[in-house]
Formats: C-alpha cells, sequence, structure tokens
C-alpha cells in the first residue's frame, strides 16, 4: 500500500473571498508525487474542532508525510516554521466568530513544539528551482500555530514515524492590491504550487532514503495501520 501525503489548506477567513492555502492544496487532489498518492483536505478556520478535524484526516489518509499550508500576508516569501507555540492570541476572531487571547493551544502540554522538516534540504530544493522561500522560527499564534501544534502532538508518537510541517504562504497578487500593495508582497498561485510540489518531492525523497528497507511496505503486504494519539480505537 503507497503511501500518502497528506496536504491540508485553510478556508478564507477575516473576510477574504480567496485563500491561497486552499487553492494550493485543492490543486494537488487526486495528485501523484514521487509515487505517493496525495491527500489533500480544505480545514474550517474554527479553532475549537481543528484537533478533531486532523485526528480523523490522519486515520483516513495514513499519511506519512504532513504538509499544513496557512496564510500569513506580510511574508515575503513561502516560509518553513520551525516552532509551534502553546499560545493562541488571536487578533481577529476565526470564523464562527470564537477569540482567543492568552489562552493555550493543549491544558498541561509542552509550551512549544518543533516540527521535524528536513529545513536545510527543503530551502535548498527551492532556491536550486527558483522558489523563494526561508526558515521561520515564528509562526505567530493564530489557527497556523495551533494547527502545527495539534499535529505534532497527534503524531508523535505515530509508527511508522510521520513528518511534519507548515508552510505559510504570501498574500496572492489580488489579495497584496486589496491590502495595499505599497507594503503587502505577494507571489503567484503557480510559483506557490511549485514550491508545494519541490518540497514534498523533497521530502518523499528524504524519507525513502532514511528509511529500512526492512521497514519499507512491501508490493502485495499490508501495510501497518498507526493510530494517531488519543485515538483508543478505529474501525479498519
Amino acid at each position: 500500500m503507497a503511501r500518502h501525503i497528506l496536504i491540508a489548506g485553510f478556508e478564507p477567513f477575516a473576510g477574504d473571498k480567496i485563500s491561497p492555502s486552499e487553492m494550493v492544496a485543492r490543486s494537488f487532489e487526486g495528485a501523484l508525487l514521487s509515487g505517493r498518492p496525495v491527500a489533500s483536505r480544505v480545514i474550517p478556520v474554527e479553532t475549537r474542532n481543528i484537533h478533531d478535524r486532523f485526528e480523523q484526516a490522519l486515520l483516513s489518509d495514513q499519511a506519512d508525510i504532513v504538509i499544513l499550508l496557512s496564510q500569513f500576508g506580510g511574508r515575503t516569501a513561502l516560509s518553513l516554521e520551525r516552532v509551534a507555540v502553546n499560545v493562541l492570541d488571536f487578533e481577529t476572531p476565526d470564523n464562527v466568530g470564537v477569540m482567543r487571547k492568552g489562552d493555550v493551544v493543549s491544558r498541561g502540554g509542552p509550551e512549544a513544539r518543533i516540527s521535524n522538516l528536513p529545513f536545510e534540504k527543503i530551502v535548498e530544493a527551492w532556491t536550486a528551482a527558483g522558489v523563494p522561500g526561508y526558515v521561520s522560527n515564528s509562526a505567530g499564534t493564530f489557527i497556523g500555530n495551533q494547527a502545527l501544534y495539534e499535529m505534532l502532538a497527534l503524531t508523535e508518537q505515530a509508527v511508522p514515524p510521520a513528518i511534519v510541517g507548515l508552510v505559510h504562504l504570501p498574500y496572492l497578487p489580488a489579495q497584496a492590491i486589496a491590502a495595499g500593495s505599497e507594503s503587502n508582497p505577494s507571489m503567484s498561485f503557480d510559483l506557490m504550487k511549485k514550491g508545494i510540489e519541490v518540497m514534498s518531492e523533497t521530502l518523499a525523497l528524504w524519507v525513502d532514503q532514511r528509511t529500512p528497507e526492512s521497514s519499507k511496505p512491501r508490493v502485495g503486504a499490508k501495510s501497518t495501520a498507526w493510530i494517531p494519539r488519543g485515538v483508543k480505537e478505529a474501525e479498519r
């Protein structure tokens, strides 16, 4: 059974009519990258149910590579987030009007969780492909940060291990114009998509190279299904 890549984006929020993370995620629906089927999902911008939605996505898609996409207006390029903090401090409410100020993502959870992406390899691949990108040490305190924190928590005991990362996307040109293009950088949809494709292929190669042959699924063999942390049982 082929291992999947899960690419998840978010719906528009804060009054925007479009979301680059939704558009990029949807563009990979049904795709095959480096021999791996892609599971594409679009997540509502609702703080209260992100954990449950990701839990169900992991059970359904059985992905060992998870790429989360979120919009971050003002960013100049694709930004790989290194750290998710256990803090929610919204400047605007989510899409159902929930406002969280000085709250935590998970009570009793660690103050921060660190992404296990091979950051240098991804940035090198982007540079070689002509895609602007860099490593960011601040994912903010809104939904994107929560998504990375929750997904890292759900997969920390996954067998086989799962690679999880968050990419913050700049505005699309139309969004930058609406927000004031003189102070808001943008990136084209095609370049964003190319960046995520290059990242996916880089991660697939990296995971395959570091996975012992004995643990790789054999043709015709049943793959070992892992259950995300917090899920006690699931029907297969």
